[in-house]
């Protein structure tokens, strides 16, 4: 299977989850010293052994003798001179003096070598080894010797010198004495040197005091050194000073040791008298230094529960009282409240704490807080621990019979006369037998707690209760010092960069040579496969002896090795538990303990592999019979119809809890911590402040944990592929949903028949008695198959996360090897932000981490390839395909290379090459489109004007990251289409970049260097549309038509837009252009529903375009349509609406249309029944309806501009009767008027509204009529509306100006309504109406009106037609009753003859050669008369004939001659004229 098959991100994800909960439960396993000792007190085993079948926990390594210099110096001095000894293990050295005799050696092997210095007189007193301050004595002086004679205190320096191959930084020293720091002591015998890892100094004389000797360059008057002593007051001082040792009264309790806290920065000291004393160096060690406490009477008020009340207490509290006989600091790791440990002389240890506690002594787990540190404030002991039983030789059982319970004879009571204590290691030295001495050694317990009846109080206060395993070993001689071997630096190194970061390890900042003892006290379960087997160094009157202590997982590899039975496997998975032991099998099978001695062999590992997969040992995965026990009981034994049923958890087998171990505890010190920080300057640890950022682990760490975890995934893919074992068996095949493990009994049993057991039977172990009703139950919950499916498929997510884990630390140790601050400097503020806050789990199991880490190796591929590049992508790719293939697969590797060539090609001055190198990237890109990132190399195909990579590369992304069409799927998960559909707009961004890009650019320089001019942009641009359009991607066609409208290139888009274009159109322009998702075809027609539907403005420009679109198209028909929507739209608000300006414009446009596509249609006659014959009608009846409504609108607003004006002159209004039709000039009318003129300009309105609504309303009747007649109006004859509205009209208009206004108006109406039958226009009712009204103002004097006015005016109506005009005439005459005066007719009859004399101007201007004088006043004039005599002969006697009848109209008026005659005469003037041979010359 390839590892990219592997990579499932819900696989490695909930692997992760569970690596997260097992580092929480591991880490709630690790109880704080106190609650421990606590939960000691309700148990009866505190000490315990393994059996005597086993390896012993300690073992003497080696043994050494003394150097033959020291023996011969102490033989010469009659071993009578002063000697001392001890182990300065920070320079792997042992060290005696005799007398004035220094010496020191290797004490971790045999070298030959041992410096000797003796430059002093008098004996050593007192030997102390302290770091040297910074910037004081040279670099070669790493450390100084401290020496202290009765006289004299010596600084001398000390050289180290690193080996060859430079493993080992002390192989040789060298000592130089230093004169200038040399001081007296005062007459003060010094007891003992203390000095702090800051490099302070601190001895302690037999005067009971303590000092401190301080170091400097010196300067002027001040001197290098100098002694102080920082426990003496003003009296104590003077007489120190005035009075000598011998007249000093009182006796002094000298201090014989010195015990220093680094981490809390606290001195305990210890006295001869058996007085213990606390001191306090301030929160930083830096502080003024104070005396806190002193006790003399420790008396722990618990005692009486191990001792008194213990059987045998009777003869020990005869005995003599114990003294203290050592002391010693208990780290951070060990316990937040117990600070000093104290052994005493029968074996006894004293826990004590100097500050209170806050009552909550609850554990501090592995990643827990709680790191604040109090200060001393008091000594109280708080805690003793038993003296460890005598006689152990291996088999201490568990149970109220213990050998810490058994009674001791006196003779037997532990008798120590030296002790050491660090980290959980307690070494003490026994001379109760009379013979010879034993080594006890005291380590903590690992294996489990024996399940003992108990209530449930104190069951959970045992379960954290301290257990120790006791050892002895015979010693020669007497034990004088004991020291730890620290590890090798590069290992102490590593140790203290893991784990110093994390919380409940924060006592390992400060020293990386230490930081492996702290970790000890831990426990050896969670560390046992990053930490080396601890070793110790005993110095004794016969030599040194390195003694090491087994790890669990060293006993198991020693039973392995030893063939041991299957009884003592079992054994020790009993002890341990069968996760842990499964866990120590796993490390072993992969080889990922820490050995320094021998590698686990190929055979143990094999042995250790094949107890990992034996079910008998690790056992089977199965319902937790706890839970189903506690829910099919009820407290009284019976079963209860009501209780909830608990629902059963499947309990899987200690192998995969073995592997859920070995994996949370390997990734447990990275896992919840970043893996960059900022590191501000060197040595700082300032994470987030402005700096650097750089990996947070060293790059041998990183290593170190990477080759752990891949030997762990390797071991689990060996096994897989080779089918071993119940893993390995269904991981092979591939399937883990318990299927092939169904109905497949014969080939299961085949398979394990050759393996020499049955993977699926029944577990070896003893089962219950309650186990058959449990098993029922089983079968109806799961069967064994799906348990093991189900444990497989955990095991096998869990080893795809360590594959995952090995490689995001291969990929970080790659990048710090490149320098992290150089690879992110490219990267924005957010990302780096994001990356300083990223963990390792983050990056493992996230898609964010993922991201992070593309964007990381992306960085590292531009160093190599950019301009300053140091390299190819084949050397840099080839270590990231072999390294962390999930991280940089084949598709990142043909990415680079398309960013390399992109590169070149930038760099090339050839337009060949260039095209070459871009059209090779492109090759390369499209084949993983899906990888690529686009902004960045689109941005560079841009630069190089290769658009083809730019439109095509995005669309392939898109549809590869969207490739079944999640985002126009409407039955897909909503959440699902808008991830699918921003991630496809996403790519589409790209494309609609580019095009705002070259709309931007000008005179710009291009990537071939030269300025880009507009002729240039039409043609990129022109590829872009082309390309984008012949992608087959309707969504992307939206995308890219609505940028095209929105950049203003819509002569391209409808030059060049594809065929769903028109539908696009349709589309927008029909709805909200976020809804148009997917385009369809609609019908060329659009709907009335369409029509009524309001459009906003933003959409009119897409019906613009497809009308455009239409004509360019020569498809003027469908233009005429999309036109009349426009002009039809519907509005809401002004805001949006388009001017009636605008709408006639449109319908004019649409008129045009029509008339062109009825005539093409003319002359085709394919076409010719595609047409809709009524379009042409229609449109032009509505441009004239929106003509009317123009006209209204304009009208209405005069009406409120007049208005307006006049309100505020009242003598205006007074002289105007009837202003503007007899409406009330009020505020109201004016607002009402420009209401209706904003409703009018907001949508089209029918004629009726128009006629009924806005025309009537506001007496606007010359629009009525003219309204009325394009209506075609014709109604009853007896109830002519068109006469009333004549009648308004005339009267309007006589309000106005008088009759030569309304004569005026006729003029201009009357020729255009006049429809040549006269029935629209009541000639009659006209003439009367102005006849009447002239007699009337003549009379009145109001007005002199004219005889010609309302002939001539009638004439005009009449389009020049004497003979309709005199047929009203005639009509008003011979009907008495309308006419009934003589003076009305008399008037009527003066008319008359203006319209004869007219009429015979009508006949002289149309014969040939005639002029036109006294026809241009008529409108239109038309004669029917031909130039012929004929025609002319008719008309003579016509006109001849009227006005002899006319004559004798006037002669029958009863009225005075006076009136008559004047009318008489004309007409006979006129007739004799016409009786003339010569009457039609002119006049």
């Amino acid at each position: 299977m390839a590892w990219e098959d592997e990579v499932v991100g819900a696989d490695i994800a909930s692997a992760g989850l569970h690596v997260s909960e097992c580092i929480g439960r591991d880490a709630a396993k690790q109880a704080d010293l106190e609650e421990a000792l606590e939960g000691s007190r309700y148990t009866s085993h505190p000490y315990s052994s393994y059996p005597k079948e086993w390896p012993s926990v300690a073992e003497v390594l080696e043994t050494r003798e003394l150097p033959s210099v020291l023996i011969e110096r102490y033989s010469a001095a009659g071993g009578e001179g002063t000697a001392l000894c001890g182990i300065f293990p920070e320079i792997s050295r042992a060290w005696a003096s005799v007398d004035n005799y220094l010496f020191l050696w290797r004490f971790d092997k045999q070298d030959g070598q041992c410096v000797e210095y003796s430059g002093e007189e008098q004996s050593i007193c007192a030997v102390g080894l302290a770091r040297v301050k910074p910037g004081i004595f040279v670099e070669a002086i790493q450390y100084l010797l401290v020496l202290a004679t009765p006289v004299e205190l010596f600084l001398i320096g000390v050289c180290c010198a690193a080996s060859a191959d430079g493993t080992d930084p002390y192989a040789e020293i060298s000592l130089q004495p230093l004169p200038e720091y040399t001081i007296p002591s005062d007459g003060v015998t010094m007891t003992c040197v203390a000095c702090t890892e800051k490099g302070q100094i601190f001895v302690s004389g037999r005067d009971g005091h303590i000092y401190e000797i301080q170091y400097t360059t010196g300067s002027g008057w001040r001197k290098r050194c100098r002694k102080i002593c920082l426990t003496t007051g003003f009296g104590s001082l003077v007489s120190r000073w005035i009075l000598p040792n011998a007249l000093k009264f009182g006796a002094v309790d000298p201090i014989v040791d010195m015990a220093i806290d680094y981490e809390r920065h606290i001195i305990y000291a210890r006295t001869e008298g058996m007085k213990l004393l606390i001191f306090d160096l301030g929160e930083d060690g830096n502080g003024p230094f104070r005396k806190i406490a002193e006790e003399r009477n420790l008396i722990d008020p618990r005692d009486f529960q191990y001792g008194s009340r213990r059987p045998g207490s009777r003869a020990i509290s005869r005995a003599a009282k114990p003294s203290i006989i050592s002391i010693a600091p208990l780290s951070t790791l060990e316990s937040k409240w117990l600070h000093m440990v104290a052994v005493l002389s029968d074996g006894r240890r004293l826990y004590i704490s100097t500050s209170p506690s806050d009552g909550n002594n609850t554990s501090v787990g592995l990643t827990g807080s709680g790191n604040t540190v109090q200060r001393p404030s008091r000594l109280k002991v708080v805690a003793t621990r038993p003296s460890p039983p005598l006689g152990v030789g291996g088999g201490l059982t568990f149970g109220a019979m213990s050998a810490a319970n058994r009674a001791q004879p006196e003779d037997l009571a532990l008798k120590v006369e030296a002790a050491f204590y660090s980290a959980g290691l307690l070494v003490l030295s026994d001379s109760s037998a009379p013979a010879t001495s034993s080594l006890l050694t005291v380590t903590r317990d690992s294996t489990t707690q024996p399940s003992l009846p108990s209530n449930f109080a104190i069951s959970s206060r045992s379960s954290h209760a301290l257990r120790e395993l006791v050892s002895s070993l015979p010693v020669e001689g007497r034990m004088l010092c004991v020291a730890n071997v620290l590890p090798s630096p590069d290992s102490s190194a590593t140790v203290q960069s893991l784990y110093s970061d994390v919380d409940a390890f924060s006592g390992l900042r400060e020293s990386c040579e230490k930081a492996p003892g702290k970790l000890w006290a831990r426990g050896d379960l969670p560390l046992q496969h990053i930490l080396p087997r601890r070793k110790i160094i005993v110095f004794s009157t016969m030599g040194l002896m390195e003694i090491v202590f087994n790890r669990p997982v060293d006993i198991l590899k020693r039973l392995f090795e030893a063939n041991a039975p299957r009884s003592q496997i079992e054994e020790f998975f009993n002890r341990f538990g069968a996760g842990e032991a499964a866990a120590m099998c796993l490390m072993l099978a992969a080889k990922i303990i820490y050995s320094e001695e021998n590698l686990v062999s190929n055979s143990v590992a094999e042995k250790a592999a094949e107890t990992f997969e034996d079910p008998g040992i690790v056992g089977m995965p199965q319902i937790d019979s706890s839970s189903v026990l506690s829910s099919a009981r009820t407290p009284a034994g019976g079963f209860s119809m009501g209780q909830v049923v608990q629902e059963a958890e499947p309990l899987f087998s200690g192998a995969h809890d073995g592997l859920c171990l070995c994996a949370s505890r390997l990734l447990f010190p990275i896992w919840e911590l970043p893996v960059m920080i900022i590191k501000s300057e060197v040595g700082s640890d300032a994470w987030f402040e402005e700096g650097v950022i750089i990996c947070r682990l060293p790059h041998c760490a990183m290593q170190v944990i990477e080759s752990k975890i891949r030997s762990l995934e390797h071991f689990l893919r060996s096994r897989r592929n080779k089918r071993r074992g119940l893993y390995g068996f269904v991981a092979g095949r591939g399937d883990f949903t318990g299927s092939i493990l169904y109905g497949t009994g014969s080939d299961v049993g085949a398979s394990s028949q050759k393996e020499g057991r049955n993977v699926f039977g029944p577990s070896s172990r003893p089962a219950g008695s309650g186990d058959v009703a449990i098993n029922k139950r089983q079968r109806l919950l799961y069967s064994n198959a799906e348990l093991a499916a189900m444990e497989v498929r955990a095991m096998e997510c869990l080893r795809r996360l360590l594959r995952r884990s090995s490689e995001a630390l291969f990929l970080l140790q790659l990048i710090s090897h490149h320098h992290v601050a150089r690879l992110v400097q490219c990267l924005d503020t957010n990302v780096r932000q994001k990356l300083l806050h990223l963990t390792f789990n983050q990056l493992v199991c996230s898609e964010e981490g993922d991201q992070l880490a593309m964007q990381l190796i992306a960085g590292l591929m531009e160093y190599y390839i950019g301009p300053d590049g140091q390299g190819t992508v084949d050397e840099i790719s080839a270590k990231l395909r072999e390294g962390c293939p999930s991280y940089f697969n084949e598709s990142d590797y043909k990415y680079f290379l398309a960013v390399e060539n992109l590169e070149r090609a930038s760099l090339t001055a050839k337009a060949d090459e260039r095209e070459t190198l871009a059209r090779s990237a492109f090759d390369h890109l499209i084949k993983v489109p899906e990888s690529s990132d686009l902004r960045s190399v689109c941005k560079r195909f841009e630069d190089l004007r290769f658009y083809e990579a730019v439109v095509r590369l995005p669309l392939q992304k898109a549809q590869a990251l969207d490739p079944h069409g999640d985002a126009f799927n409407v039955k897909s998960d909503p959440d699902r289409r808008n991830n699918a559909l921003i991630q496809r707009e996403q790519c589409y961004e790209i494309i609609m970049n580019a095009l705002r890009s070259l709309k931007s650019e000008n005179g710009k320089v291009s990537g071939a260097g030269n300025i880009l001019d507009q002729a240039s942009r039409n043609k990129y641009i022109r590829q872009i549309v082309q390309l984008s359009v012949q992608w087959p991607d309707a969504a992307f066609h939206v995308h890219l038509y609505r940028t095209l409208i929105e950049l203003g290139f819509e002569n391209e888009l409808l030059e060049y837009g594809g065929s769903d274009l028109v539908s696009f159109l349709q589309s927008a322009g029909r709805k909200p252009l976020q809804e148009v998702q997917a385009v369809a075809a609609l019908t060329p027609m659009s709907t009335s529903r369409e029509l009524e539907t309001p459009i906003p403005l933003s959409q009119t420009k897409y019906l613009d375009l497809l009308s455009r679109f239409y004509v360019m198209k020569r498809q003027h028909f469908l233009a005429a349509h999309v036109l009349y929507r426009l002009a039809e739209r519907q509005c809401t608000d002004t805001a949006g609406a388009p001017t009636l300006e605008q709408r006639r414009q449109y319908l004019s446009n649409a008129v045009l249309q029509a008339k062109t596509a009825c005539s093409t249609a003319s002359s085709s006659t394919t076409m010719r029944n595609t047409v809709d014959d009524g379009l042409l009608d229609m449109l032009e009846a509505k441009l004239v309806v929106l003509r009317f409504q123009i006209r209204i609108k304009e009208e209405l607003e005069s009406v409120a501009r007049k208005v307006e004006g006049q309100q505020g002159s009242s003598e205006s209004l007074s002289n105007d009767p009837f202003p503007h039709g007899n409406l009330v000039l009020d505020a109201n009318m004016v607002r009402n008027a420009k209401d209706k003129a904003k409703e009018l300009e907001l949508n089209l309105k029918s004629i009726t509204q128009l006629y009924n609504d806005y025309a009537v309303p506001f007496q606007l009747w010359e629009i009525c009529l003219e309204m009325l007649n394009f209506a075609n109006y014709s109604g009853d004859a007896d109830s002519n509306i068109v006469r009333e509205t004549w009648a308004r009209l005339i009267d309007q208009s006589l309000s106005r100006g008088g009759v030569a206004e309304a004569c005026a108006m006729l003029k201009r109406i009357g020729s255009n309504l006049y429809p040549g039958d006269g029935f629209f226009i009541p000639l009659d009712a006209l003439c009367l109406h102005l006849e009447k009204a002239a007699m009337e103002r003549l009379s009145s004097g109001r007005e002199a009106v004219g005889d010609d006015e309302i002939a001539r005016a009638l004439l005009a109506v009449c389009r020049g037609s004497p003979e309709a005009v005199l047929s009203v005439y005639d009509q008003l005459l011979s009907s008495g009753a309308i006419v009934p005066s003589h003076h009305y007719k008399l008037r009527l009859l003066r008319s008359v003859l203006v319209i004869l004399r007219e009429w015979v101007l009508s006949v002289l201007a149309d014969r040939p050669g005639a002029t036109t004088v006294g026809a241009s006043f008529m409108f239109g004039g038309i004669s029917s008369l031909d130039n012929t005599s004929t025609v002319h002969k008719g008309l003579k006697d016509k006109i001849a004939s009227a006005t002899n009848r006319y004559m004798t109209e006037v002669r029958r008026l009863a009225l005075p001659p006076s009136q008559t005659e004047p009318v008489y005469g004309g007409f006979r003037e006129l007739e004799e004229m016409l009786i003339a041979p010569s009457s039609f010359q002119p006049f």
